[in-house]
Formats: structure tokens, C-alpha cells, sequence
């Protein structure tokens, strides 16, 4: 037998790995959140962003956004959340994360809940931690503006109807965090070709796939007068329909 590396995505850049893939689900996310603000005519500068997970994905699309001069005011993990209206470094947060375990105790920020983050008002909420965490009985005291589904179905079908009743803008996690497995499938292009790119290659690729996926959910959600996620899947599902009817005796 024989090694076929690329079969494997995510691996270390040593044995066939790509750039870019460490923080690709929360980059992707990131560009998302741009498409939407620019359809919502939200500033960004200055925007609240609140995130519940600090993980990988919650700490990179921190990193992220505080880059784009967005104020992180609260973050949280597994044990708890910290929040300052003025805003929080994320880099400051990651090192007390490292040394602790955990953000909270960081100091000059206050001590709140996972439930108690979920509820801030703020411009952009990013749930990057668990499924089933936004339901019936929590979405309605949400205040966000847009919501950016980083983690794996963090909100229930039931809550997902009541956050569109109230206005609030949902890219859902189908099309959020999509930014990982779309830099997989160019890790798995790059091995075929054992063609590496650089850094910058990825991420504009990235970029630009994820701005014409945004656009196609986008303008099928408002031509339908559908919410994102719903749109999402008529997409989706209608694609794989259409291939296996062009499909025919083809192998």
C-alpha cells in the first residue's frame, strides 16, 4: 500500500496541510458577517459583538473582528462569561484563557452567564459553542441586530421562527461556518495538485466563495420572503436534485 495524504484534511502543514485552515471556520464566518452588515447598513466600527465559546472558532472570530475596529464586549466559555461595555482585547482574553483555563476572572470585566450573554444588547451575537443554545424560551430576550451561527445548530427550529417574527437577522450555520470544510476541500484540491498556495491565496479564495454563497442565500431568501436558513437549504437541497437529474447514465 500506499500514503494518500489528501484524503485527510486539517493535517500539519509538514505532510500536506494547507494555510489558512487553522482559522478558516471563524474567517468565514467573519466574511459573512461583513456581507450581512453591508444588506443591514450596520457600521461595523464601534459594532458590539458578543460571543459565547471561546474556543478556536470564538477566539479567532474575535481576534477578527477586533481587527476591524469592532468592540468585543463579552465572551464566554464552558464556565462562564465576562463583559465590558468599553470592550475586551481579545488577545489579553486568549492569554488569561491559556494560563486559567477559563476567561472568567479577567479582570476589569464583569462576571455574567452564558443565558445573561445570549440576552446583551448588542449589534452582532456569534454562538460558537454548543448546539440547542438559543431556544423558545431564550430567543425572545434576545436583543441582536444579526446573528452569525459559528457552532453547529446552536439554535431549535422553535427559535429559530421566533427570532425571524422579531426582525433579527440570522446567518444560519450552514452558510456561517462554512469557512472550514470549503479551505478543507482546498486542502484536498491543493494535495491532488501537490500545488501549495500561499496564505493570501486561501484567504481570497475564501473570500470570494463566500461572498457568492451569501449572495445566492441572500437574494433567494428575499425573492421568497423567506428567512436565511430556509433559503439555504431550498439551495442546497435543489442543487443535489438537479445534478442527479442531469446526472442520467453518466458514472
Amino acid at each position: 500500500g500506499y500514503s494518500v495524504p489528501q484524503v485527510v484534511t486539517g493535517k500539519p502543514l509538514e505532510i500536506g496541510g494547507s494555510l489558512g485552515r487553522l482559522e478558516a471556520t471563524a474567517r468565514g464566518c467573519t466574511f459573512n458577517i461583513l456581507n450581512a452588515v453591508k444588506e443591514l447598513n450596520l457600521d461595523l466600527t464601534d459594532a458590539s459583538i458578543a460571543i459565547q465559546g471561546y474556543g478556536n472558532v470564538g477566539w479567532n472570530v474575535a481576534r477578527l473582528l477586533n481587527d476591524l475596529r469592532c468592540r468585543i464586549v463579552a465572551v464566554s466559555d464552558s464556565r462562564g462569561g465576562i463583559y465590558n461595555s468599553k470592550g475586551l482585547d481579545p488577545l489579553a482574553v486568549y492569554e488569561h484563557k491559556r494560563r486559567t483555563d477559563s476567561v472568567v476572572g479577567f479582570p476589569d470585566a464583569d462576571f455574567i452567564t452564558n443565558q445573561e450573554l445570549l440576552a446583551l444588547d448588542c449589534d452582532v451575537l456569534v454562538p460558537a459553542a454548543m448546539e440547542n443554545q438559543i431556544t423558545v424560551d431564550n430567543a425572545p430576550k434576545i436583543k441582536a441586530r444579526l446573528i452569525a451561527e459559528a457552532a453547529n445548530g446552536p439554535t431549535t427550529p422553535e427559535a429559530d421562527q421566533v427570532l425571524q417574527d422579531n426582525g433579527i437577522f440570522v446567518i444560519p450555520d450552514i452558510l456561517a461556518n462554512a469557512g472550514g470544510v470549503v479551505v478543507s476541500y482546498f486542502e484536498w484540491v491543493q494535495g491532488i495538485q501537490f500545488y501549495f498556495w500561499s496564505e493570501r491565496e486561501v484567504n481570497l479564495k475564501l473570500r470570494e466563495i463566500m461572498a457568492r454563497a451569501f449572495n445566492e442565500v441572500y437574494c433567494l431568501a428575499c425573492q421568497k420572503k423567506i428567512g436565511m436558513r430556509r433559503a439555504a437549504y431550498m439551495l442546497a437541497v435543489g442543487r443535489v436534485a438537479e445534478a442527479i437529474r442531469v446526472r442520467g447514465l453518466y458514472p
